[in-house]
């Protein structure tokens, strides 16, 4: 059982994982976005964050990580790809895959959890696919759909542009919480998981 000194660094351990992440999402957005194929959402390099944080941080911090990015940028603040910000991303056909982000995190996070201690890199890449890609998709691709008033399967259509790049990145993702999580035990998400229980 903690004590409250115990309990209060905690917290501050978290809440400064959480805000580092939530920069570092917000930093991969520096290079920019582009569209390709007349598809209105852009590429950017974002997403490899949200991956990366689910990897590291665990599902609930990833979460929250992603949550309080969007935030910021609903309050304005251009921290999207582009130098976007504003409620008015909510509206535009890539308001899903951002919101989307969140139960990636959480997704990608909860697999890793579920590895254990020393999760390999076939488990991690697997949770940065199904997490970073697959919920993110399923999310994106039928809000895109809805928002521009595209057939479904017309969204899916301009949707699978993203797919090599976003492979790439999930095996980045990958092999930087690999190389993490050798070099920082404690930052396996186990690991922190065992420390609250």
């Amino acid at each position: 059982m903690k004590n409250a000194g115990g309990q209060r660094g905690f917290l501050m351990g978290d809440l400064a994982r959480i805000a580092v992440f939530a920069a570092l999402i917000a930093v991969l957005g520096a290079p920019g976005s582009f569209n390709v194929f007349g598809n209105p959402v852009p590429i950017t390099l974002q997403t490899l964050g949200v991956m990366l944080a689910g990897a590291v941080l665990g599902s609930w911090r990833a979460a929250l990580a992603v949550v309080v990015l969007l935030v910021l940028v609903a309050a304005g603040l251009p921290l999207l790809a582009g130098g976007r910000g504003g409620i008015g991303v909510f509206t535009a056909p890539s308001a899903g895959f951002l919101i989307g982000w969140i139960p990636a995190a959480a997704v990608t996070g909860l697999l890793v959890e579920r590895a254990g201690r020393t999760p390999s890199l076939l488990r991690l890449l697997v949770a940065c696919v199904v997490g970073g890609i697959g919920v993110v998709y399923l999310i994106g691709v039928p809000v895109q759909a809805l928002i521009t008033g595209l057939p479904l399967t017309e969204a899916m259509r301009l949707s699978a542009v993203f797919l090599p790049g976003d492979l790439v990145k999930a095996v980045i993702a990958a092999l930087v919480a690999r190389g993490t999580q050798r070099a920082y035990p404690d930052a396996v998400p186990a690991v922190h998981n065992e420390r609250v229980r």
